[in-house]
């Protein structure tokens, strides 16, 4: 049993779970049309992305002064996971998150006060797309270990590397970006940049397809002599490291909560199939094999939604949360892995198929272990924290 803390942190407000009703409702009769055959053709929705912001998720956790919502931590994260209850376009609400927690939380932590006016309103109001350049093709978990380099050249800097697997890249107009100022540094000559789409020397090239998430849309982000101002710069020169930390340790807190929602619906379509459907004259639901399927569908999904809960109330309050969004992405994650193939042999063939819309749970949720840091990464995290 959690503790009697632990109970207050997962306890919400009715205006919160009035609100979460709102979306959940909005997200059923407004994200969802087409999705089949958008998914089909990896077909980022510029409709869908629009109508989040005008609903307020996109600058839901933000300031008002730049447009946004001014929700605390726990309200944010409930709003996510009832996006991820009624949207089952998973890639949508992948965006979104890249945006929030590694574009505009950087900016409004690192931002000079020009710069939080000038992009926040716009990437809270659905108007302009954020994108976050960290990996390249050759430094993935090993982040700190990047190729790409800023040189000063006057009142700038100049940019070249190359930048993969960039979430929303393709139709991005902002995208924070990691260069080392001085590579006999090390991290510590790391440094952030929000760079425009249109400065000299960006170049985004081919979507890069996808296992899942294929509405997502993911391409390289090419740096060749890109001029960028220095008031584009993130923070001073070597801040780097602290720019991504901060927004690392904001997605894997938050990222993940609209997989809470998702696997709830996961749950009740596993319930309800596995109560209509009937073998050998019963319910499969009464065969003890399926129904311990579901059982551990319940467990997985109610500490999960602990986890994430827990991990945001500690960093309303202002807490080091590294080590508990650490536990909620691994956890999270594995869990959404491991529903997701139950809940394909749970309808046994039709899971399989398309049609179902079952089978894309599951390639959604791989790319979960690989994001923000994969499994083994998280797992290093919890090490270090106990002091292995």
């Amino acid at each position: 049993m959690p503790s009697s803390e632990s109970l207050v942190e997962l306890s919400l407000s009715a205006e919160q779970r009035e609100l979460m009703e709102r979306v959940r409702d909005f997200a059923r009769r407004e994200l969802n049309d087409g999705l089949i055959e958008r998914e089909a053709r990896s077909e980022f929705s510029r409709e869908a992305w629009s109508k989040c912001a005008a609903l307020g998720i996109q600058g839901l956790p933000f300031p008002v002064q730049y447009g946004g919502g001014g929700a605390d931590v726990v309200t944010t994260v409930a709003v996510m996971e009832a996006l991820g209850y009624g949207c089952r376009d998973a890639g949508l609400i992948f965006g979104i998150n890249a945006q929030m927690w590694s574009v505009q939380m950087p900016i409004l932590h690192f931002g000079t006060e020009e710069q939080k006016r000038r992009y926040l309103p716009k990437l809270n109001a659905g108007e302009w797309i954020g994108a976050h350049g960290m990996t390249e093709p050759n430094s993935g978990s090993d982040a700190f270990a990047l190729a790409t380099t800023a040189r000063k050249q006057g009142d700038g800097y100049v940019l070249n590397g190359t930048k993969t697997f960039v979430t929303n890249a393709p139709v991005a107009d902002v995208f924070v970006v990691f260069a080392t100022t001085d590579p006999r540094l090390g991290f510590m000559g790391l440094t952030a940049f929000v760079l425009e789409r249109s400065f000299s020397g960006l170049s985004v090239g081919r979507a890069i397809p996808k296992m899942g998430l294929r509405t997502s849309p993911m391409a390289e982000v090419v740096l060749d002599e890109c001029l960028v101002p220095v008031e584009n710069r993130l923070g001073p020169e070597g801040a780097g490291a602290q720019v991504f930390r901060v927004s690392m340790e904001w997605e894997r807190a938050c990222i993940l909560a609209s997989y809470v929602g998702t696997m709830e619906r996961q749950l009740e379509n596993c319930v309800r199939y596995a109560r209509e459907r009937k073998q050998f004259g019963r319910s499969i639901g009464k065969f003890q094999s399926v129904a311990n399927r579901i059982v551990d569908m319940k467990l997985r999904l109610e500490t999960s939604r602990h986890l994430i809960y827990r991990v945001a109330a500690r960093k309303a309050r202002g807490e080091d949360v590294t080590m508990d969004a650490a536990l909620a992405k691994l956890h999270v994650s594995e869990s959404f892995v491991q529903s997701s193939l139950d809940a394909i042999q749970i309808h046994g063939g039709y899971g399989y198929t398309t049609e179902f819309e079952v089978e894309r749970d599951l390639r959604d949720a791989v790319a979960a272990r690989l994001y923000s840091g994969t499994s083994e990464m998280q797992r290093n995290i919890i090490a270090a924290g106990l002091g292995l």
